[in-house]
């Protein structure tokens, strides 16, 4: 009797290590604060091989080389903190301001700026690369004439208006334009203008690509997709994101999942798409069919901007830079596919932790008798999500825990002779 006692004293201890180890774990799998910037919000981030910079909303431009984890200040020489746009081209960064007629131009990765506004006559909401140009979009007061698209191929000391095509708007007999994102998608250029508008192959003249009186706020390109963020405004509309496949010939709504908040900014990393929005960040994988949010540790979920920069993505907020690992969020089976062509592979659930339900994807290169089940911590099976035999290729299974308790979980993939145990997380 006194030896059963003891048995299950050490059981239930190391039960408790483990279940202490593995929640120690997955509440690393978060955001993280990084140390600054602070001093107003973060804007916009750019990316130059392991330089991240972020513009901030009144202290100017940072530089960070190891991630986040120390930030400088690169602001010599800006007479506008107020730093709105960055991108990069080659050896030139380029900042926009909230002042129309302050841009400005660093070619030593931001130790020392340069004012570059010569026929520049906007307030600059976005910069973008194309061939050899550098063009840049605004939008001004609304009292004086200016704004739209301007081009420079001069490096930004001299710049030329390209609007033909685009709708303005003015007071009296003045031509205001309002262009809010811009993109680059093979020989086209994309403009966000009261919809969407597409400068083809170098041309002088924008013509409609769709999303007609959509106010579109950003747009992220990945392959042959094209993708439009919306924004909201109170008790009008809601955030929605759009994407085409044929040049902005038509467009779908891929919203669902998002919550009712505007879009301000899209990023991509592989076939994953990241929405930063008033409601926090969002994924959407493989275009489809439905938006996550991967907001787990972020406390400030105003989001501005993001950035992929190494394995990390980087979210903008009003209380600085937060940093969490890509692995930790995405289910790209794409790179992975590349590098284990041959083996077996089980995939960690996506999300987890996770209420009420999750998605497990695993691997077979050759057609397996396969067995999927989820155990509790005492090792009992609570779900049996395959039991048969299944072609080569991958697969995935959708687990609904609306019936168990909170708390950490396994499950387990045996194929063949291949055996893979991971954990999850039931939260409620």
């Amino acid at each position: 009797m006194q030896r059963t006692i003891l048995m299950e004293a050490s059981m239930k201890t190391f039960t408790s290590v483990i279940v202490l180890a593995l929640a120690a774990s997955v509440a690393t799998a978060q955001w993280v604060q990084t140390n600054g910037p602070y001093g107003g919000a973060i804007h916009c981030f750019a990316v130059s091989g392991t330089n991240l910079f972020a513009g901030a909303d009144g202290s100017g431009v940072f530089l960070s080389t190891n991630n986040g984890t120390i930030w400088t200040s690169a602001s010599t020489g800006l007479t506008n903190t107020h730093v709105h746009v960055l991108d990069v081209a080659g050896m030139y960064l380029f900042a926009g301001t909230e002042s129309a007629s302050e841009t400005f131009l660093s070619t030593n990765n931001g130790a020392m700026w340069s004012p570059i506004n010569g026929g520049l006559g906007c307030i600059v909401s976005d910069i973008v690369v194309k061939d050899s140009g550098i063009f840049a979009a605004g939008w001004t007061d609304g009292m004086t004439d200016g704004g739209g698209v301007y081009v420079s191929t001069t490096n930004g000391t001299s710049w030329s208006a390209v609007n033909e095509g685009l709708p303005y708007y003015g007071w009296m007999t003045g031509h205001c334009y309002e262009v809010f994102a811009l993109a680059v998608k093979d020989s086209n250029l994309y403009a966000a203008s009261g919809g969407v508008y597409v400068l083809s192959n170098n041309g002088s003249k924008w013509t409609p690509a769709g999303l007609t009186n959509e106010d579109v706020s950003c747009f992220a390109v990945n392959g042959k997709n094209l993708f439009a963020g919306k924004r909201q405004y109170p008790c009008i509309d809601t955030g929605d994101v759009f994407l085409s496949t044929d040049d902005g010939a038509s467009w779908t709504d891929v919203s669902s999942g998002l919550t009712n908040a505007g879009v301000n900014c899209l990023a991509v990393s592989g076939t994953n798409l990241f929405a930063g929005s008033m409601d926090g960040v969002f994924l959407l994988t493989s275009n489809g069919p439905s938006w996550f949010a991967v907001n787990t540790g972020l406390n400030d979920t105003i989001v501005y901007s993001l950035a992929v920069s190494g394995t990390y993505l980087f979210a903008g907020t009003g209380s600085g830079v937060w940093r969490r690992p890509l692995s930790e969020m995405t289910t790209d089976l794409g790179d992975m596919t590349s590098v284990l062509p041959n083996e077996f592979v089980l995939f960690q659930n996506y999300p987890n932790p996770f209420n009420p339900s999750t998605t497990i994807k695993y691997k077979l290169p050759k057609s397996s008798e396969v067995s999927l089940s989820v155990i509790d911590m005492l090792g009992r099976k609570v779900s049996v999500l395959v039991h048969e035999r299944m072609g080569a290729g991958v697969h995935e299974a959708k687990f609904d825990g609306s019936d168990l308790a909170s708390g950490m979980y396994f499950y387990r993939l045996q194929a063949g002779d291949y055996v893979q145990t991971k954990k999850l997380m039931v939260v409620k």
